[in-house]
């Protein structure tokens, strides 16, 4: 056997002690009383061999497994809708709260003039009877114009903002019909024959 000796330093109050650990051979000690490591009880191999046996499953156990199975793509797809919908409601609840608190605390005037805009779309839908483009056009075109008229620096940044991209649209759109224009009408192989050409 091995003798022990151990030196701590500091109090023995701290949880934190370093410490050396000398082992020496006991030399007065027969061999006799040692222990072998495989004689521990904490060492001791189980006498047989242990073999794993499944249990058989249960008729509910198999069909809470074809249900889960069943329901995996819907709930895959069910995760994958709310991951993607969820950053666009988080920023619709805060448009919502940020409108809530503008609302809260509004300027003074705004409320009068909110009445007026909403008016003029009213009647704009008055005014539409009949078309379904007129209903289209009519109420937004009417509450524009009154809302211009509240609101003249804004409405002139939103009409430049919106002419620049309607002729965007009109030339891409120019450019389509162009190139289809082109592929359809103008191949040499669409000239149709004519008797003279035989």
């Amino acid at each position: 056997m091995f003798k022990v000796i151990q030196r701590s330093v500091g109090p023995a109050s701290l949880s934190l002690l370093t410490f050396k650990v000398y082992a020496s051979p006991k030399k007065d000690s027969p061999h006799e009383t040692s222990v072998k490591v495989n004689e521990l009880s904490l060492y001791s191999v189980p006498e047989g061999q242990s073999k794993y046996v499944e249990e058989p499953r249960t008729q509910l156990e198999e069909s809470i497994s074809h249900l889960r199975h069943y329901c995996k793509p819907y709930t895959s797809w069910c995760q994958e809708m709310y991951s993607q919908t969820k950053p666009k409601m988080q920023s619709l609840v805060q448009w919502g709260l940020d409108s809530y608190e503008y609302l809260q605390n509004a300027p003074p005037g705004f409320f009068p003039r909110l009445g007026v805009i909403g008016f003029a779309g009213v009647v704009g839908l008055l005014l539409a009877r009949g078309s379904k483009i007129k209903k289209l056009v009519y109420p937004p075109g009417f509450m524009g114009l009154a809302a211009s008229l509240y609101y003249p620096q804004q409405a002139i940044v939103f009409v430049q903002v919106s002419g620049e991209k309607l002729y965007d649209w009109g030339l891409r759109g120019y450019i389509v019909v162009e190139d289809l224009w082109k592929e359809n009408f103008q191949k040499p192989g669409n000239v149709k024959n004519s008797p003279g050409n035989k």
